[in-house]
């Protein structure tokens, strides 16, 4: 194998979940040197048999996965590939269930349609944690096929029902007649989110579910923004429950009838405490995750695990402490019994079968009265790239002993620098993965003192950049 001298290999760069990139630039040369670097590497480590192949609702992705395919086939290995576009947590699944030897989806996740992306996946099921990802990036060569007749098999198949039926299974939640409304954004989790919830017994009212590789001219993301049209069905009383996914339907946004978009910070503590209903175990999140679901877990007796933002690192730590449940305030949720990685598709599943529980809403107002009220926001202070390390090295001297008026109680170096008050309160500095930015977050008891929080944090870094 060599490097193709008119494919630019250095285009090619595996970040927090795999590679994306516009269309100009995410190619199918360039693809099919992904191919061959995980082909690769799947055989320096001993692997053999089948390697799923899924994509999203984009309309290049089958294009790409096509070529996937052709690459894996000839360096010996069977691939496996969906019907159609299938959810990325359902093809995850699939590599756990089977014991393949790992799965490569295409998907740009929440980016827009000019966008497109791969994504490894484990034979675990799990995130691809950095040691993969440098070994394709060592890897990335063009095809040298093996002779046709070692070639391996081609199989097509509805990998949707054998999830479906687990995710019934796992969940056992009886929604007979929960007023249901879902939102696909347009993406891969139509026709597999909402039929979930109506195999159980919810009724289901759909919007968005028509398949659109344009997204309907906009971005694929389960934000606030884009829930517009489902926050007005469930506010108006047509709903007790509003789930949206992101494009691939691997994270989850929660509308209810009381806040409407609900912060996915208080979902993740809303879930947590419902789950605590019948099993035990601690909790992982991320360092920008909301303190409140450790308010939770310490009502119950449960430990927290904070690591760095990227949910591969939630997978890695729920595997270390055997946890109950893993998230990031990002809308990522993850079941380790499910899958150790998260999925947008049973977490809508889990939520309708808490809301049949007791309403989400109230459940909130429960945690709320009991824990106090948090608050949390965030700013971003431009910072090119190639000053981003430099600037955390001045950070780290810089830090102050008080912040807003508090005294620094302590700091978290696990991802940038996450400074705790002695009130409670906490701001964090750490760099944006995707832009150049540093983030600065902040959580306290009201808005006014998160806003407070914001200024002092900016104040803090914009000298240093």
């Amino acid at each position: 194998m060599t490097h193709d001298a008119d494919v630019d290999a250095g285009a090619i760069a595996f970040g927090t979940d795999g590679w994306r990139a516009t269309l100009d630039v995410f190619t199918t040369p360039r693809v099919r040197m992904v191919g061959q670097a995980v082909a690769t590497t799947l055989s320096e480590r001993g692997a053999t048999g089948t390697v799923a192949i899924g994509y999203d609702a984009r309309e290049t992705s089958p294009g790409f996965a096509d070529d996937l395919a052709e690459v894996l086939r000839a360096n010996g290995f069977d691939v496996l590939l969906p019907e159609r576009d299938t959810p990325t947590p359902v093809v995850a699944w699939t590599v756990k269930d089977r014991d393949l030897a790992g799965a490569l989806q295409i998907t740009a996740s929440h980016n827009p349609p000019e966008y497109n992306g791969v994504k490894f996946i484990p034979g675990d099921g799990s995130p691809a944690l950095p040691d993969w990802t440098a070994a394709f990036e060592e890897n990335l060569a063009v095809l040298d096929p093996l002779p046709e007749e070692e070639w391996g098999e081609r199989a097509e198949e509805d990998l949707v029902a054998p999830y479906r039926e687990h995710a019934l299974s796992f969940v056992d939640a009886d929604l007979d007649g929960l007023p249901v409304a879902y939102d696909a954004l347009y993406g891969s989790g139509r026709g597999v989110t909402d039929d979930l919830l109506a195999a159980a017994g919810a009724d289901v009212t759909r919007l968005n579910c028509e398949q659109d590789p344009e997204f309907g001219g906009g971005s694929p993301e389960p934000s606030a923004e884009n829930s517009a049209g489902l926050v007005e069905h469930v506010c108006d009383g047509d709903a007790a429950l509003g789930v949206i996914n992101d494009g691939d339907a691997d994270r989850i946004g929660i509308v209810t009838p009381e806040r409407g978009y609900l912060d996915p910070n208080l979902f993740f503590a809303a879930m947590y405490d419902f789950l605590l209903e019948d099993a035990s175990g601690d909790v992982v999140r991320t360092v920008s995750t909301s303190s409140i679901v450790d308010r939770v877990a310490e009502a119950h007796g449960q430990a927290v695990h904070e690591v760095a933002v990227g949910f591969k690192w939630v997978a890695e730590a729920m595997a270390d402490h055997d946890a109950l449940f893993g998230g990031e305030e990002s809308g990522g949720f993850g079941l380790p019994a499910h899958l150790r990685n998260k999925d947008g598709v049973i977490m809508a599943l889990a939520a309708a079968a808490a809301e049949r529980e007791e309403p989400l809403d109230e459940r909130v107002d429960r945690l709320l009265a009991e824990h106090g009220e948090i608050h949390q926001d965030r700013i971003s202070v431009d910072c090119p790239d190639d000053r981003k390390a430099a600037v955390l090295e001045d950070l780290e001297v810089a830090l102050p002993d008080a912040l807003a008026g508090v005294a620094v109680d302590g700091v978290n170096t696990v991802d940038g620098f996450k400074i705790r008050l002695e009130d409670g309160t906490w701001v964090l500095v750490r760099p944006s993965g995707t832009e150049p930015k540093l983030r600065v977050y902040a959580e306290a008891g009201s808005d006014e003192r998160v806003d407070d929080l914001l200024d002092a944090g900016r104040d803090l870094v914009e000298p240093l950049v």
